[in-house]
C-alpha cells in the first residue's frame, strides 16, 4: 500500500470517528475528504475521494472549446438536468493534479457552473455530479495548443 493511500485511509478513519462522536458535521467531513482529492497525483486516486463509481449520464452537458489556444485559461461550463444535485466535481485527466474544481450546490438552486481551468496538454475534462446520493459522469475532450501547467 503506498503512502498516499495509507494517509487517505488514516484521515478518513479519523474523520469517521469525529463524525460519529458529533464533533464535526457531515459537511465538514466531506470538505476535508475533498481537500485530499486536490493532492491526488492521478485520476484514479482523485476519483477515489468520491467514494463510489460514477455512471455515464446524458443529463450532464460540458461546454469547453474544442481547441483551446491557451491552456492557462480554458473556460468550462457544466449544466445538468439531474434532480437533487449536491456536488459537481471537475477533473482534468492529464493534469499533475487532476481534481480541478469542486462546487457544493445548495438545495433548490440552478445546477449550472462556470469556471476557467489550467490544462497542461490536450486531454479529457471529466465531470462527476452527485445527485440524490448517486454519482453520474460525463466527459469531453479538449485540445490545447499552448500548455498552461508550466508547459
Amino acid at each position: 500500500m503506498n503512502t498516499t493511500r495509507r494517509s487517505l485511509l488514516k484521515s478518513a478513519s479519523a474523520f469517521g470517528i469525529l463524525l460519529a462522536a458529533g464533533v464535526i458535521t457531515s459537511q465538514e467531513a466531506l470538505a476535508a475528504d475533498v481537500r485530499a482529492g486536490f493532492d491526488a497525483k492521478n485520476l484514479s486516486d482523485a476519483l477515489a475521494v468520491l467514494g463510489g463509481t460514477a455512471v455515464d449520464s446524458k443529463d450532464i452537458m460540458i461546454t469547453t472549446p474544442d481547441i483551446a489556444e491557451n491552456g492557462a485559461v480554458v473556460p468550462v461550463t457544466v449544466d445538468t438536468s439531474l434532480a437533487n444535485v449536491s456536488d459537481i466535481f471537475i477533473f482534468v485527466e492529464k493534469n499533475p493534479n487532476p481534481l480541478a474544481a469542486v462546487f457544493m450546490i445548495p438545495a433548490d438552486t440552478e445546477t449550472r457552473v462556470q469556471t476557467r481551468l489550467k490544462m497542461g496538454q490536450s486531454t479529457n475534462v471529466l465531470v462527476v455530479v452527485k445527485a440524490g446520493g448517486k454519482l453520474f459522469s460525463a466527459s469531453k475532450e479538449t485540445k490545447v495548443t499552448l500548455g498552461g501547467c508550466g508547459g
